[in-house]
C-alpha cells in the first residue's frame, strides 16, 4: 500500500472517516478550520496540517467532506494548484449534480482525475467503515480509488460518469425522506386507532408496507432499540442534513421537468422541520406529525 491522503473535513462524518483510513496504515494529512476537530483527529492518528492546501500537497489522493457545493468549489480553488499532477480528487460530500459536475471540470482542466462518492449509513456506518459509496467518474478513476474506499465502505458502486454518484444520492435520499414521513403517518394513525407500535412493527415489517425505514430505523421507541428513537432522536442523520438532500432533489425534479410531487412535499415538510428542530434526527418528523395532529383537535 503506497497511498499518501489529504482529507478536509473532519466533522461527524470525515472525521471517523479519517481515523479509519489511518488505522488501514494510510498516512493521513488532515484539515479543517474547527479547532475540536483538529484535536480529535490528532487523537486519531493523522497529521493535521494549517491550511487545505499543505493536506493536498504531494497527496497521491485528496477526500472532501464538505457542507455544500459552493464551499467544494472554493476549497478545489485553492487545493488544485497545491496537488502534484494526476492526484486523484474524491469528494465525498452531498452536493447539487451541477456542482459536482463543476468541480470535477475544474480538476480535469488542472490535470488531476475527479471523482464524485457521495455516501449513505450515517454516522454509525463512517464509524463502522460500513458506509455505501456512489461513485462518478471513470471507471479507471474508480478502480484505482478502490481499496481507499473500501477502507471507509461495506458497498462501493460506481453509478456512472461525473455527477451521477451525486444523483444517485439525492434519489436515494428523497425516497428515504418520503417512506420516513408516510411511515410516521402510517404510525400516528395507527396510535389514534388504538394500534400499539409492536404490533404495527410485527405485522409491517413481514408485510407489503416494509421498509428499511422501519425495520432499521424505526421512528419509535421499541421495536428497533438501536434506533435513534432510543436515544432522544439523537443524530444519526440530522434534520438539517435531510432538509439540505430534500431540496438538492426538488431543485433536480424542477430542473429536469419531473412531476415529483411526493419529492417536493417531502422537501416543504422537512425544510418546516428544520425550523425548530434541525439538530434532531430526521426520524423525529414523526414528533413532528404527531404534534401538529394534536393541534387538529382543539
Amino acid at each position: 500500500m503506497t497511498k499518501t491522503i489529504g482529507f478536509l473535513g473532519l466533522g461527524h462524518m470525515g472525521g471517523p472517516m479519517a481515523a479509519n483510513l489511518v488505522r488501514a496504515g494510510y498516512d493521513v494529512l488532515a484539515y479543517d478550520p474547527v479547532p475540536a476537530s483538529q484535536e480529535q483527529a490528532r487523537s486519531d492518528g493523522a497529521t493535521v496540517v494549517d491550511t487545505a492546501a499543505a493536506a493536498a500537497a504531494n497527496r497521491d489522493v485528496v477526500i472532501t467532506m464538505l457542507p455544500n457545493g459552493k464551499l467544494v468549489l472554493d476549497v478545489y480553488a485553492e487545493l488544485l494548484p497545491a496537488a502534484a499532477p494526476g492526484t486523484l480528487f474524491l469528494d465525498c460530500s452531498t452536493i447539487d449534480v451541477a456542482d459536482a459536475k463543476a468541480a470535477a471540470a475544474l480538476a480535469v482542466t488542472a490535470g488531476h482525475r475527479p471523482l464524485d462518492a457521495p455516501v449513505s449509513g450515517g454516522v454509525a456506518g463512517a464509524t463502522a467503515g460500513t458506509l455505501t459509496f456512489m461513485v462518478g467518474g471513470t471507471a479507471a478513476d474508480f478502480a484505482d480509488a478502490g481499496d481507499v474506499l473500501a477502507v471507509m465502505g461495506a458497498k462501493v458502486v460506481h453509478c456512472g460518469e461525473s455527477g451521477v454518484g451525486q444523483a444517485a444520492k439525492i434519489c436515494n435520499n428523497m425516497l428515504l425522506g418520503i417512506s420516513m414521513i408516510g411511515l410516521s403517518e402510517a404510525l400516528v394513525l395507527g396510535e389514534r386507532l388504538g394500534l400499539s407500535h409492536q404490533s404495527f412493527f410485527d405485522v409491517v415489517s413481514t408485510a407489503s408496507g416494509q421498509s428499511w425505514a422501519l425495520t432499521s430505523y424505526c421512528p419509535v421507541p421499541g421495536p428497533v432499540p438501536t434506533s435513534p428513537a432510543n436515544n432522544d432522536y439523537q443524530p444519526g442523520f440530522a434534520t438539517a442534513l435531510m432538509s439540505k438532500d430534500l431540496t438538492l432533489a426538488a431543485n433536480a425534479l424542477q430542473a429536469n421537468g419531473i412531476d415529483g410531487q411526493l419529492g417536493a412535499l417531502a422537501a416543504a415538510i422537512y425544510a418546516r422541520f428544520n425550523q425548530t428542530d434541525a439538530g434532531r434526527d430526521f426520524s423525529a418528523i414523526v414528533t413532528d406529525i404527531r404534534d401538529r395532529s394534536a393541534e387538529t383537535d382543539r
